[in-house]
């Protein structure tokens, strides 16, 4: 069996709690290589949570993350070093947030955002840097002459595509993204998930895409969970569970959609 028939993230019974509140409970689920996950539900749902867990920002109460890592061992993320957990951050995984303050530096310019990524796994030779920097830029739609401008004179589309450009310098094989065109007016929405799809092809990455908008979800993902009170309640494809959804919690979340 090759490594791509493997899974690439497995969720395993992972549970956790603020207090006597439950986060999220038993989620479980598999992703393999070149898939996108999306995971929605209305607000509290759990969904936020689950990918805080599932990239190591928040500790399970309970369960296992396990990652198969590039030498094709199957690890749990829980038992690495602090050392081999920040380098898979840095390496294999990206992280695209909402608010794109969390993932830049706002003092330090385009250049050195998408620059230091590529330090801290230890490139250092300034040209080659630069120029790699440059190219991403370009990839991401934002103009090479603003390399030295910082990410505070950027428009908030700008500043999410920076943030992408500085997820995939690394070129990573999973990236979590929290509702990653939040906030944004819809043009700018349209032109940035037209942005990601193609680079998610292009890369062959597999993505986990948390989003309370089912237009995202069923433009991004392959298969989507649908979250409600920490739990999965439904699983599936997308377009079947966003066409035919079988739960009434499912099925309010579609008719909202319609009547929107």
């Amino acid at each position: 069996m090759t490594t791509a028939e493997h899974p690439l993230l497995i969720a395993d019974d992972l549970t956790h709690s603020y207090g006597t509140r439950m986060g999220c409970t038993d989620v479980s689920f598999e992703l393999y290589e070149g898939e996108v996950l999306a995971v929605v539900g209305e607000s509290g749902s759990g969904k936020t949570t689950l990918l805080n867990v599932l990239s190591g920002l928040l500790p399970p109460s309970r369960g296992r993350v396990m990652y198969r890592m590039r030498d094709g061992v199957t690890r749990n993320v829980l038992d690495l070093s602090e050392a081999e957990r920040r380098f898979l951050l840095r390496t294999d995984w990206g992280f695209v947030h909402q608010d794109s303050a969390m993932g830049l530096r706002m003092r330090v310019s385009a250049g050195g955002n998408v620059g230091e990524r590529l330090m801290a796994i230890g490139d250092r030779h300034y040209g080659k840097i630069r120029t790699a920097a440059t190219d991403w830029l370009e990839r991401v739609e934002i103009s090479t002459d603003r390399i030295d401008d910082m990410p505070l004179q950027f428009s908030g589309g700008m500043r999410q595509r920076l943030q992408i450009a500085k997820c995939l310098v690394t070129k990573p094989r999973l990236v979590y993204m929290d509702e990653p065109t939040g906030g944004l007016d819809v043009s700018v929405q349209a032109r940035l998930l037209d942005l990601i799809r193609q680079l998610v092809e292009d890369l062959g990455l597999a993505a986990v895409v948390v989003t309370h908008d089912l237009a995202v979800a069923r433009l991004l993902s392959h298969r989507i969970i649908v979250m409600q009170q920490g739990r999965i309640i439904e699983t599936g494809l997308t377009d079947r569970v966003l066409d035919d959804p079988c739960t009434p919690y499912t099925q309010l979340l579609v008719s909202s959609v319609l009547q929107a």
